[in-house]
């Protein structure tokens, strides 16, 4: 396993109070983290590195498709905020640590951590190697508020603003 520490990344579909629900069914604590492939290079580099070597210690050397490898290409995923970054999708079944700044305890309902916020993240990178295949995984370890960003329309809530006025002699109008 490969531990990595993430800093200053955007932070993508957010499930670090529940877990992530699909199909009715509860799944895993998780995030997406969105690097920056000019401003952090040399992170994306070092993450790369850190899958071959596991790959070639865990896995034997196996060729994996590129959907096996927790570590995406933004170019290539059709998501607002995506492209000209690489995307790493991290889990876990224990819910993450969640700091603010100061590092202090965040809950979900502080709202500090919402999709499209700058986060430090800490994940640690494992090869799967079972009756459901070889992959690299990446486990969700903590996450830590760094700033706030342009959230992404799955971190928008609606406002007051957003309604009409009206009274009981006006329902005809919205039917």
């Amino acid at each position: 396993m490969s531990k990595i520490k993430l800093n200053n990344v955007r932070l993508s579909f957010p499930s670090l109070f529940r877990k992530a629900t699909f199909s009715g069914e509860e799944t895993k604590f998780e995030g997406t983290f969105l690097i920056d492939k000019d401003a952090q290079a040399d992170k994306i580099t070092e993450i790369e590195k850190a899958i071959e070597d596991l790959i070639a210690d865990r896995l034997k050397g196996a060729k994996l498709k590129a959907d096996k490898i927790c570590l995406k290409d933004g170019d290539d995923i059709d998501y607002a905020g995506y492209a000209g970054h690489m995307s790493i999708k991290a889990s876990n079944g224990k819910r993450p640590m969640v700091l603010d700044r100061d590092r202090s305890p965040l809950t979900e309902d502080d709202n500090r951590i919402y999709a499209g916020c700058y986060v430090n993240a800490i994940i640690e990178l494992w090869a799967q190697d079972n009756q459901y295949g070889k992959r690299i995984n990446a486990n969700l370890l903590g996450v830590q508020f760094f700033k706030d960003g342009e959230p992404f329309a799955d971190g928008v809530s609606a406002s007051a603003d957003d309604f009409d006025v009206f009274d009981d002699a006006d329902m005809d109008d919205f039917m």
